[in-house]
């Protein structure tokens, strides 16, 4: 069975939705948990502390072990404080889970450059402030696990979020070089990329919404955050009991030796574009509705 017991997890945006999710069940299952979570609405504005604060008191009402952090992922200072947090309180940090999230949506035209700001400094450089002084200490310890939260949006594009999209893949590009630099002091870095209902979405997923519990992410997330977890730089989507893996797929193509059938011209390729572009044996979504052609019949088995 897995088990977080001695183990300290932090969880960021953890006082609602998927956070809350994610910090419930690694306390359930033995880990402290630091629930960070500013109380910020889903733009980003306002600060509450009473989100995390509940999260956390329901932790300790269970008989687990949890303290909140009201600190911002948006800057360095604010993500040094979430970790120290950890250490002062629990005396380490084991795992991490970037969740902390908000949605400012535009078409790319209308898109004002304090959204695409204000969505990059929480989700993208969020993650690395808080990632950074947390994989200091697991370097030093020679253990950790850190997971990552992308998007179909950025993974495969969805209208009216360039910022949010931009911001969801360069974590994938995070975590590919996380992946490599963690590997010989055991620190394994993963993503998801959920389908689920919390409040950024609640109202973007039609009627399958009801179908799509965050609870159900939850124990993809503590799979990541396990000693058993033995993957790294691997990027599932996880909704509704689905679990799949995404993956950058490189087709067999097209070859021309240039030294014996002569220099590529783009002419070359026009002609060639079925092999360069062909699709065997996996599925690859072109869009997110490509995503949800394969979870609806799925979901509603």
């Amino acid at each position: 069975m897995i088990d977080f017991q001695d183990r300290v997890a932090v969880v960021t945006g953890a006082g609602r939705g998927l956070g809350a999710a994610h910090a419930r069940l690694l306390a359930a299952r033995g880990a402290a948990v630091v629930v960070n979570d500013p109380g910020a609405a889903t733009d980003g504005t306002g600060e509450e502390s009473r989100p995390a604060d509940d999260v956390a008191a329901e932790i300790l009402a269970a008989g687990g072990a949890a303290v909140a952090d009201h600190n911002s992922v948006a800057t360095p200072d604010g993500g040094a404080a979430i970790v120290q947090t950890a250490i002062e309180t629990f005396g380490r940090i084991d795992i991490l889970v970037n969740n902390a999230g908000i949605l400012r949506d535009k078409a790319f035209h209308n898109l004002e450059w304090e959204n695409l700001d204000a969505v990059l400094d929480v989700h993208l450089r969020g993650a690395f402030y808080v990632t950074r002084p947390a994989f200091r200490v697991m370097r030093e310890q020679a253990y950790g696990r850190i997971v990552m939260t992308s998007s179909n949006s950025g993974i495969l594009g969805n209208f009216g979020q360039a910022n949010y999209g931009a911001a969801k893949m360069g974590l994938v590009g995070f975590m590919n070089v996380l992946a490599l630099e963690g590997a010989r002091y055991d620190i394994k870095v993963n993503t998801i990329a959920p389908v689920a209902r919390t409040r950024m979405t609640e109202d973007l997923l039609g009627p399958v919404v009801d179908k799509l519990d965050p609870e159900q992410v939850a124990p993809v997330v503590a799979y990541f955050c396990s000693e058993a977890c033995e993957v790294s730089g691997d990027m599932w989507s996880v909704a509704g009991g689905s679990v799949s893996r995404f993956f950058v797929g490189l087709t067999p193509g097209w070859f021309q030796h240039p030294e014996r059938e002569g220099m590529l011209s783009p002419d070359d390729v026009a002609a060639h574009i079925g092999d360069i572009r062909g699709e065997t044996g996996y599925l690859v979504p072109a869009s997110v509705q490509g995503e949800f052609e394969k979870l609806t019949p799925l979901l509603y088995s």
